[in-house]
């Protein structure tokens, strides 16, 4: 073997080695990208009907809930004691953040407070609506529902005593199969608790 042959042999071995060097970094590139995940949001109620409260300042704190709920995965109940989660679907942000925020907007659309915030931003408060996520599910075990639960208590902020209390309920069918079809009942159970939760409260105080 002359010179340029072993010189070309040579080269050859180490364009192969560097050509599966890059097709191994780009298989191993492609295993480990994430699957790319739809993201859901919740509609805040229209403006509702109710008495005017415009003497009166509420705060919302962020709810409750357990630790299966509050998180950004979007939850299924297959049984009484079994939960998954709608595959490549997730919220926008924690459940519990999203539900105060649009509960806050619910609030203002209605036109008929004084204030509404969150803690933090400095206002003067006359009750907080406590409330605790109990269910935000859709559940399969029989005809896919949408099942929303939210326990609320309406908590005089001057004395510390609870002037109502009550946990809301509302479900709703699931038109269809896709991730969309799930959210979209969820969206509308969430909407009629809310408007319970908005007009219960405009009574109240």
């Amino acid at each position: 073997m002359t010179v340029s042959d072993m010189e070309l042999l040579r080269n050859g071995t180490v364009a192969r080695a560097a050509l599966i060097a890059v097709l191994a970094a780009t298989l191993a590139a492609c295993g480990s990208a994430p699957a790319k995940n739809d993201t859901f949001s919740l509609s805040a109620a229209a403006s509702l009907e109710g008495p005017s409260a415009k003497n009166r300042q509420i705060l919302v704190p962020q709810p409750s809930a357990l630790k299966s709920l509050d998180s950004d995965q979007i939850v299924i109940r297959t049984s009484p004691s079994e939960i998954q989660y709608l595959a490549q679907s997730q919220w926008g942000d924690s459940l519990t953040k999203m539900v105060q925020a649009k509960l806050v907007q619910a609030f203002e659309n209605t036109g008929r407070l004084g204030g509404v915030g969150m803690p933090g931003q400095g206002l003067a408060i006359d009750y907080q609506i406590v409330t605790d996520i109990r269910s935000f599910e859709v559940q399969t075990s029989g005809a896919d529902t949408a099942v929303v639960v939210i326990s609320a208590k309406l908590l005089n902020d001057r004395n510390g005593t609870v002037r109502a209390q009550k946990v809301f309920r509302a479900t709703a069918p699931v038109a269809g199969s896709s991730n969309a079809a799930f959210v979209n009942a969820l969206d509308a159970a969430f909407a009629n608790v809310t408007a319970d939760i908005v007009g219960w409260t405009l009574k109240a105080i």
